[in-house]
């Protein structure tokens, strides 16, 4: 399966859905046509939607504070794994935190530590 390149910014993504609009295409059709990863643009159309903005807004570059109730997507990409790793080992990344865990991580201390990490 061919992946395109991703989409690094809010002003990129617009700037690919605005081109998908005025040529008539899916955005899918549109990605595919243009060497960018479809699920990238997608995940970046829905997060646009979900604000009900088409502005590009500057990325933050501090993590929003504990309290907040922002909710975003998050893109999982594979991560690059050492020898011997082998199969079910996951790499989350946010903003500078990383977390690493395997098939036999307990679902409720997964949740506890993704939920200190928000």
């Amino acid at each position: 399966m061919l992946v395109g390149r991703k989409i690094e910014d809010e002003a990129e993504a617009v700037r690919c859905l605005r081109a998908a609009e005025r040529k008539g295409m899916s955005v899918g059709d549109w990605a595919r046509a243009h060497g960018v990863d479809g699920r990238s643009l997608h995940a970046w159309q829905m997060n646009i939607a979900r604000r009900g903005t088409t502005a590009p807004v500057r990325r933050r570059k501090t993590v929003p504070k504990a309290n907040s109730t922002a909710h975003a997507l998050v893109e999982l990409v594979p991560a690059a794994t050492s020898a011997g790793a082998g199969p079910g080992h996951y790499a989350v990344v946010v903003g500078s935190a990383r977390v690493e865990f395997g098939d036999d991580v307990s679902v409720a201390t997964l949740r506890r530590v993704l939920e200190a990490l928000r």
